[in-house]
């Protein structure tokens, strides 16, 4: 049952549709018991040519436990459709809540199509968790034992065959073949996964695949996934056709013995012959319930599954989750002091350290240039700051508060970013604008787009998906011109004009110090000009940080900067 928490605890809130579901099924379930019950009894008692008024009192009978049958079912299917929505939205909003702030670790972890597979895919497949597993046994047992119970009134013997029925067709079937379904399931799911993957990453790597000429061999490789994943779905589909099929066999079988007891205990003078067409009809009708259970053994492992996927998920990002709750908010619009102390931090699943016992202090209003080779921690850094990424030791703090007690949306809230690789949506340039801030106005973003020289651009000019339509400096960009527009206190950015000519780039700088005077601002570059604007100077390699102290200071040191300055030198 701890792999249904998840979809359990999204139930909860539903308990009202849930239980009207169970009520109007239960209803709907005993009302074709007894129209039919008392259909078989009409017939019997017709043929012995009894007054009109008992046959007018047994047609009316009929008539009415038909429309009840109909009215209950209605309201059966439409409280249960309700509260299964009801659920998956709840399911939904629930589980991207516990992502989104965890983004960047859960794509270390998982590959985009596998994830895309576990949060579309497999919340889905959760929908038949109530529909199809957890209340139609209710429904039929309550059902059933009603049953068994007016039986028992004219025939020991019919009900306890009736119970020996409901037990293979109820319980007994369906466990054997949920046994049978395990390993099956298992298989279905790795084959989509494995589908999903490869289709993610054929539509994401196409163009690159078209030009070292590995489109074929990719989309052969796709068409044998996809075959075997319709192979296994074949053998799911069979094994479902098969307990079906079983299933009702016995249920025919058991009608059989109905039938076959009943004239035995009519010839012997143990029961009324009157009564042996209802016997008849009641059991076709109480084993119809039980023809929705032969399925209940493929939605019970596909539900486990996809809930046991979900629950992996969602187990990264509990600690987050649970630390957001009472997490102090950062509410003051002034500049903000950082403090990074002994923090060292590994990717998951790797050995090799990506900071190593770093510590920095990033003075309130201060400008701060993080300069290093490729791979020495600067953009690792940068998340540990925005608290997508979490030290494994240290404590990083804001203005004296630690992290782990701060709520990320506040962070994120007074925090200008730019990060090296940032995402466009298809749209405008105004759509991707107007995600800085509400209530920009076009005025404002035409102005920011003038600072960072894209003026040849209007607001509505198209962006499509990723910035495919954008050249690699347009991006850089339009992503300044976003974290401009934030107008915070804090100043994130990696490679702000890496790949821009050298004009554009003192423009934009010129624009950028203006704008953040007052403000704490942190800047990773690789490049070395503008550096003698910088209070401060933080030189890293290898996860470690080798010098600090303003340009003149590492200048006159000559250290590692000042090499790096004459290996820029000599190039140019």
């Amino acid at each position: 049952m701890h792999d249904f928490a998840i979809i359990v605890k999204a139930m909860a809130t539903e308990k009202k549709d849930i239980l009207l579901s169970i009520l109007f099924g239960f209803t709907a379930g005993i009302t074709a018991v007894g129209l039919f019950a008392a259909s078989g009894y009409l017939i019997s008692k017709a043929a012995l040519t009894p007054p009109l008024y008992s046959l007018i009192i047994l047609t009316s009978t009929v008539k009415l436990l038909g429309i009840t049958k109909a009215i209950a079912r209605y309201a059966e299917r439409y409280f249960s459709h309700r509260a299964t929505f009801t659920i998956l939205s709840n399911l939904r909003v629930s589980l991207f809540q516990k992502m989104v702030p965890m983004v960047p670790r859960l794509f270390q972890k998982y590959r985009s199509g596998d994830l895309l597979s576990r949060v579309v895919g497999d919340v889905e497949t959760l929908q038949n968790f109530f529909l199809r597993v957890f209340y139609p046994p209710i429904v039929v047992t309550i059902v059933f034992l009603s049953t068994i119970l007016f039986t028992s009134f004219f025939s020991i013997s019919i009900a306890l065959i009736l119970l020996i029925g409901m037990l293979l067709t109820v319980v007994g079937i369906p466990a054997l073949f949920a046994w049978r379904q395990k390993k099956i399931d298992h298989d279905v799911r790795n084959q989509r996964s494995s589908l999903s993957v490869q289709t993610a990453e054929f539509l994401n790597g196409f163009r690159d695949l078209t030009i070292h000429q590995k489109v074929e061999a990719t989309k052969q490789n796709l068409i044998q996934s996809s075959n075997a994943y319709i192979r296994e779905q074949k053998r799911e589909s069979l094994n479902k056709l098969y307990s079906e099929s079983v299933n009702t066999f016995l249920s025919l079988l058991v009608t059989w013995s109905v039938l076959a007891i009943g004239s035995f205990l009519i010839s012997s003078g143990q029961l009324e012959g009157i009564f042996l067409a209802m016997f008849v009809l009641i059991s076709l009708t109480v084993f119809e319930d039980a023809g929705p259970m032969a399925a209940l053994p493929v939605h019970l492992q596909d539900s486990k599954h996809a809930a046991t996927r979900l629950t992996k998920v969602t187990a990264e990002t509990s600690h987050t989750t649970d630390r957001q709750t009472d997490a102090i908010r950062l509410t003051h619009a002034r500049p903000i002091t950082a403090q990074v102390r002994g923090v060292s931090f590994t990717f998951p699943g790797e050995k090799r350290q990506a900071l190593k016992n770093v510590d920095i202090t990033f003075p309130a209003s201060s400008k701060t240039a993080i300069v290093g080779p490729s791979g020495s921690g600067k953009s690792t850094l940068f998340m540990l700051l925005l608290g997508l990424y979490h030290a494994d030791t240290g404590t990083i703090t804001l203005d004296d508060t630690p992290m782990d007690q701060i709520d990320l949306d506040s962070i994120w809230e007074h925090t200008a970013v730019m990060l090296q690789e940032n995402h466009f949506f298809y749209g405008t340039i105004r759509d991707n604008l107007i995600l800085a801030k509400d209530g920009l106005t076009d005025t404002e973003m035409t102005e920011i787009l003038r600072k960072v020289n894209l003026d040849h651009f209007t607001l509505d000019d198209p962006v499509h998906e990723k910035g495919d339509n954008l050249s690699g400096g347009e991006k850089q960009r339009l992503a300044l011109a976003r974290a401009m527009l934030k107008n915070a206190h804090l100043w994130l950015l990696d490679e702000p004009a890496s790949s821009v000519d050298p004009l554009t780039e003192q423009s934009i700088y010129r624009h950028l110090f203006k704008q953040a005077a007052n403000d704490t601002l942190v800047i990773v570059t690789h490049r070395l000009t503008n550096l003698e604007k910088m209070d401060q100077i933080i030189v890293m390699d290898h996860g470690n940080v080798v010098e600090i102290g303003s340009f003149n200071e590492l200048m006159q040191q000559k250290g590692y900067l000042y090499e790096m300055k004459q290996i820029e030198k000599n190039l140019l």
